[in-house]
């Protein structure tokens, strides 16, 4: 499947419908076909060279690991190479419950990578403290780093790693790098004040 079939695919599931989002970032205009066209070209380049760090904090890490192994081999997508280094790596993947102890450890990784960077959250407990609702554990690592991609699942198996990791690449490569990604991103900011809020929506969210 190419990536136009992938896009009419998306388009068609409910969810993905009327995203007043993905219209608000289509409205601001192009900076032109030369532009436009290095833009895909540098969106190509970093979608394909991405390099995590080694962020295994708990049991998800376990599953992150079997996702470099031969049977799934997840360095097909270009994501072998996991860096003991944060200076270079361009993305992390925090997989495991983050405690309040290694927050600040967290973030000092993050601060230590280069721009641009990325964070998968990997799993229940990283995304929002999964059955560790106590004193000890932070309520989602969007607390202390930014986090593009969610991955659910207590533990998550491989092959939705590697459907995150490709989730995340699609978004890089639509990723504006040049001067209108402020406005893209002050427009996206304005759909998202002007949605309606999910406790006021009625049925099901689909």
């Amino acid at each position: 499947m190419n990536m136009n079939d992938y896009n009419e695919k998306m388009r068609g599931i409910p969810s993905k419908r009327d995203d007043p989002y993905a219209q608000a970032a289509a409205a601001v205009d192009s900076p032109g076909f030369l532009l436009t066209s290095v833009e895909r070209l540098t969106g190509l380049a970093q979608a394909r060279s991405l390099w995590p760090v080694t962020m295994g904090l708990a049991c998800c890490a376990i599953e992150m690991m079997a996702a470099g192994t031969p049977r799934f081999d997840m360095a097909r997508f270009g994501w072998e190479v996991f860096r003991a280094s944060p200076r270079h790596a361009d993305v992390m993947i925090v997989s495991g419950r983050l405690s309040h102890k290694m927050a600040p450890i967290v973030r000092n990784v993050y601060d230590s990578m280069p721009e641009p960077k990325w964070v998968i959250s990997m799993g229940a407990c990283a995304s929002s403290g999964g059955i560790f609702n106590n004193y000890a554990i932070v309520q989602g690592c969007d607390h202390v780093v930014p986090v593009d991609i969610y991955l659910p699942g207590c533990p998550p198996r491989p092959e939705m790693l590697i459907n995150a990791m490709l989730e995340l690449t699609r978004q890089i490569e639509k990723r504006p790098v040049l001067a209108h990604r402020e406005e893209i991103a002050r427009a996206v900011e304005a759909a998202a004040l002007a949605a309606t809020p999910t406790s006021e929506m009625k049925g099901l969210l689909a």
